[in-house]
């Protein structure tokens, strides 16, 4: 049972135990919560655990080795803790959770028994019921180098080493209509070429909404009126006059990479790839067969 200290080893063999259960979820924006089954607040670690949360959580597989530990966590939702259009707005995956056992009549004897972030969330009959991963389970993730011709690496992260905020590859403002959360129109937006945004990413800077974003599906030019259409409507309660901030889209090509960016340095595909025609390539006798570029 390792990460258990001395102090609660002994408390835990005693025999007579005040152990209970606290659980802190920590969402990428920033924002805590804390629970606990115990039937009064407990405060540790600049957390304060709430008693009337009504979340508990179901038993929890844990293993040595590389296997992914898991558990669920079962709760109400209520709108002084989790609530609904939170968990719609997607304000909650991937939240970091960790999990102790604790002596509520001393908080500082615990242990930390799970840590890892929030999977998959189904709502019902006004609950919600949230999976928890365990930190193995980022080693699910494929790694290295994927051989083909449309760069493999993220506009702006460190593959790329594009800075997306210099001035020309970004737009600030509120739209002048917005159509259900997912259109976003502005009667004139000069500066950018059709198409420049799309593939994209829209971020809501200022509102209720603040911190939500989505990926820009088309970017187009009706006249003077700049189109901004999204793969998926932002949920969240956005209202005339919020802030959303526009960034740049990759198509991942490598004429993209050199004309649009200038940045053919940090192209992480590979152009002169054969296609699978290649393999049907015969030689003959007309043509160029020099054994030069494919491009």
């Amino acid at each position: 049972m390792s990460g258990q200290s001395e102090e609660f080893l002994a408390h835990a063999a005693s025999g007579l135990t005040t152990l209970c259960r606290a659980w802190a979820i920590t969402r990428k924006d920033g924002t805590s919560f804390g629970f606990t089954d115990h039937d009064c607040e407990l405060s540790f670690g600049d957390v304060t655990f709430r008693a009337d949360s009504g979340l508990t959580a179901s038993a929890l597989a844990q293993s040595t080795g590389l296997s992914v530990d898991n558990t669920e966590a079962l709760g109400a939702l209520s709108d002084a803790s989790v609530r609904e259009d939170d968990i719609e707005a997607g304000r909650f995956d991937g939240a970091d959770v960790r999990a102790w056992l604790v002596n509520w009549a001393e908080p500082d004897t615990r242990w930390l028994q799970f840590r890892g972030t929030i999977g998959e969330i189904r709502r019902a009959g006004g609950a919600f019921h949230a999976e928890l991963r365990g930190l193995t389970e980022a080693l699910n993730r494929p790694l290295g180098r994927i051989y083909q011709k449309p760069c493999t690496a993220v506009l702006g992260d460190g593959a790329c080493q594009f800075d997306v905020t210099q001035p020309g590859y970004r737009h600030s403002g509120a739209a002048d209509r917005m159509i259900d959360g997912r259109v976003f129109e502005w009667d004139v937006l000069n500066g950018f070429d059709p198409g420049w945004f799309q593939r994209g990413r829209l971020d809501v800077l200022t509102g209720k909404s603040a911190g939500l974003w989505g990926m820009i599906k088309r970017d187009t030019l009706d006249g003077d009126v700049r189109r901004i259409e999204l793969w998926e409507p932002i949920r969240g309660g956005l209202v005339d006059g919020d802030v959303v901030r526009l960034t740049v889209g990759c198509d991942k090509r490598f004429d993209t990479c050199r004309l649009k960016f200038n940045n053919l340095l940090n192209f992480q595909g590979f152009p002169d790839l054969p296609g699978d025609d290649w393999v049907m390539a015969y030689p003959n006798g007309a043509g160029a067969n020099a054994g030069g570029s494919l491009r």
